[in-house]
């Protein structure tokens, strides 16, 4: 098997820089959210529809960032979003307010849409199939370590200037990355427009099937997506809440803490990804392995519904390292999953599509959330988050419960995009 030079790994490297800025601007609003709240007199209500705001925007701008990169480039596409985004990081530091807070966030979402159609292009166009699942474990694993880094960066900063200087420094590492990456998006295939065979062992994008609205797979894959990887935004969104008002903790003693579920998600992204690359080595039909993959997620997520009952809060933090080292997966596998089943001539859509849907539903129950905590039932709040992904991966489990891919074939004949 030939070696990839270290080079050809960078595109994919400077696309967990752009996935780890994102997430420090998302992230640092959660981590300060039980500050935010209170100064500016939010309920955890109104919370969850500002967090509801952003997903709203994230699910719109994840299609479309998706197919203007599938057409545009990601070299180009990737200055504009970025641009966009840290302005609108920025932001959040001169404003207040329910309305304030609700628009800053709506702008940050809909910029931070190009943040995984962006990776997953570029992994398509600059890596071969045989490292795939590796390559967007890396270019993905920015947004999980940089929760990871957010308590430890940003809860400095809060303790030394306040909670606005935190967004000033949010928009400063954006502008870093956006100089850099006027050098490294130089390279001929970031370039391009449409991905090429990166060895002769990669099929041509126009020898794999279109993507149909109507071919169930597609369905499976956004369901997968959407509700196996909710518990990420479950632990990112009302942990700290859960950790002041049931669990008697302080802002602080938060932020020295929050770096370790996230862990987890980092974790989960690299060694799912090696484990899925592994189990696909010199197989023809791959489906057996992300049927088995999804069925391990399935069950190694049911802990989570005993999340309130856990009186220790060592084991409580290890249950959420557990729990997004699972859904962490759950994103490799989904991925991986879709770009072997469609065209990567759509890789940039196919990002969009998963986490667009996966920003819908968190949009559709981070109210609910936020309503639960506010009436302090801790109980259903974990089961909730609990039965979700469990949903999702029975669902896919149930479509792709063939034999092989080839027993799905694509229907109907409107083509996606």
């Amino acid at each position: 098997m030939p070696s990839t030079p270290w080079r050809h790994w960078v595109p994919a490297a400077s696309m967990l820089l752009v996935s780890l800025i994102s997430y420090i601007d998302r992230n640092t609003l959660a981590l300060l959210a039980p500050t935010i709240l209170r100064d500016n007199q939010l309920s955890a209500e109104q919370y969850g529809w500002i967090i509801s705001s952003f997903s709203v925007a994230y699910m719109l701008g994840n299609p479309l960032w998706g197919r203007w990169l599938d057409r545009w480039g990601v070299r180009v596409g990737m200055l504009a979003a970025v641009a966009f985004w840290t302005l609108s990081s920025t932001a959040h530091a001169f404003v207040s307010g329910f309305l304030g807070f609700a628009v800053a966030r709506a702008a940050l979402g809909f910029g931070e849409g190009a943040t995984f159609p962006g990776g997953l292009r570029t992994v398509v166009q600059t890596l071969p199939d045989r490292l795939r699942s590796r390559g967007v474990a890396l270019a993905y694993s920015g947004g999980s370590l940089g929760a990871v880094l957010t308590p430890l960066i940003v809860t400095p900063i809060y303790q030394a200037y306040g909670w606005r200087a935190a967004f000033l420094f949010t928009g400063f590492v954006g502008a870093l990355w956006l100089v850099a990456w006027l050098f490294i998006s130089r390279r001929p295939e970031l370039r391009a427009t449409q991905p090429q065979p990166v060895d002769p062992a990669t099929p041509s994008p126009a020898s794999r099937p279109a993507m149909k609205w109507s071919d169930p797979r597609l369905w499976s894959f956004m369901s997968s997506y959407a509700l196996g990887c909710l518990p990420l935004a479950f632990v990112l969104y009302e942990a700290p809440i859960y950790f002041v008002r049931a669990l008697g903790k302080s802002q602080v003693e938060i932020g020295h803490v929050l770096w370790i579920p996230p862990l987890g998600w980092e974790c989960g992204y690299f060694l799912w990804g090696w484990f899925a690359d592994r189990l696909r080595k010199n197989r023809p039909d791959p489906m057996p392995v992300y049927r088995a993959l999804t069925l391990a997620a399935l069950v190694m997520t049911l802990p989570l519904a005993l999340g309130a009952r856990i009186q220790s809060f060592p084991v409580l933090l290890f249950l959420l390292f557990w729990t997004m080292f699972v859904a962490g997966g759950n994103v490799i596998v989904a991925i991986s999953y879709a770009t072997h089943t469609f065209t990567t001539a759509n890789a940039g859509l196919i990002a969009g599509l998963g986490a667009g849907s996966w920003s819908a539903f968190v949009a559709l129950s981070m109210p609910g959330f936020g309503h639960l905590m506010d009436a302090r039932s801790w109980d259903a709040a974990f089961l909730g988050a609990t039965l979700v992904p469990v949903v999702g991966y029975s669902g896919w489990l149930w479509i792709n419960r063939g034999s092989n891919d080839a027993a799905l074939p694509a229907h109907g004949q409107h083509q996606v995009g």
